[in-house]
């Protein structure tokens, strides 16, 4: 199951409500949309890694903490992957249990940094801190405001989908969004709505955004860096800049591990025909209790899940609208990227 899937698609979605609403951030979005989709996903979970190595054919295999028995590859062994960095081995275990909560912000921190939780109603005013430092402290080009929207999709969309903040009216196979639903989730948002109604070509589009670079304005959002700006008078507390080393290495591995992984997901993804009907994974009809993909979208239609992306998209362009009313340098932007063509066609072509 990708994750990686649902969060782009909700990026792209909240990028078409914002351009519908004629947000001044809009143009910046789709100027970057790479980078505002690699923020979407990886500039928000750093998990993003191998759990192992295949003995036989020495290739990363699994996802971040899971727990691989044999390899997905070739049945054969698997030893745990490890990020070596500094001197030091590192498990993905505790690269999450140390970086996931700085990134998601509202929920996921370690048990011991609990009191670090922001609060939902900061998340508008932090985020326009991290805006501001961004243009004034990181240097010029607005690739990286595209890079933290990104991010900023990411926390609501996992907070929205997972509960975590009431908003979605979603109830698919037994609950709103569990082990058993989430395939569900991915092949429809991946077939039905990327392929049939956007004509996304998953496999450009997910090597793109794996092949943006890596962000530093990411140590800042993540309070891994020295404490500066905005950010750290409005936010001084849990900065850590002795993790930001590690912090970028992570960022690195995360780009080399999805490059990896996007052929093996849109392998697994797509759909295959077999006696009139569209068929899927056989792995991912066993986690939804042996559904076929016709099932899976009956049930995706009956529980009402393109109203729920709907919403899903209506909450991020809130957000965005809030962060700009928030951050005083974003409202002097141009809504349109003018002159557009037909502007210079007119003055042009006699």
């Amino acid at each position: 199951m990708s994750g990686i899937v649902g969060h782009t698609m909700y990026a792209i979605l909240g990028a078409k409500a914002a351009q519908q609403r004629k947000s001044p951030i809009a143009p910046i979005l789709h100027r970057h949309f790479s980078s505002y989709l690699a923020g979407s996903y990886l500039g928000c979970d750093v998990p993003t890694m191998p759990a192992a190595t295949c003995i036989d054919t020495g290739e990363d295999v699994g996802y971040g903490s899971m727990q691989l028995e044999k390899s997905p590859l070739t049945g054969g062994k698997v030893i745990p992957w490890k990020l070596k960095h500094g001197g030091w081995e590192y498990i993905p275990k505790e690269i999450g249990t140390m970086l996931y909560g700085r990134s998601h912000l509202v929920f996921g921190w370690n048990n011991n940094q609990t009191e670090n939780t922001l609060p939902w109603d900061h998340l508008a005013d932090y985020v326009a801190d991290v805006i501001g430092d961004a243009i004034e402290l990181f240097g010029a080009g607005d690739r990286k405001i595209a890079y933290c929207f990104g991010w900023l999709t990411h926390v609501i969309g996992d907070s929205l989908i997972k509960s975590v903040r009431p908003g979605i009216d979603l109830y698919l196979l037994k609950g709103k969004y569990n082990a058993q639903n989430r395939p569900i989730q991915d092949l429809v948002t991946f077939n039905e709505i990327g392929i049939k109604e956007f004509n996304l070509n998953w496999a450009n589009l997910l090597d793109d955004l794996s092949d943006t670079p890596v962000e530093p304005i990411q140590t800042h959002y993540m309070r891994v860096a020295k404490p500066q700006g905005r950010l750290a008078q409005n936010y001084p507390n849990a900065w850590d800049p002795d993790l930001q080393k590690l912090t970028m290495a992570v960022m690195t591995e995360n780009r080399r591990y999805q490059k990896i992984r996007n052929p093996r997901l849109v392998k697994q993804l797509s759909l295959r025909r077999e006696k009139g009907r569209w068929k899927c994974d056989d792995s991912l009809s066993e986690i939804t209790d042996g559904l076929d993909y016709q099932q899976m979208v009956e049930l995706a239609q009956k529980a009402n899940f393109r109203h729920a992306l709907w919403q899903m998209g209506e909450a991020i362009a809130d957000l965005f609208e809030q962060v700009v009313e928030s951050q005083p340098l974003l409202q002097d932007l141009p809504i349109n990227d003018n002159p557009n063509w037909e502007t210079l066609a007119k003055r042009w072509k006699k």
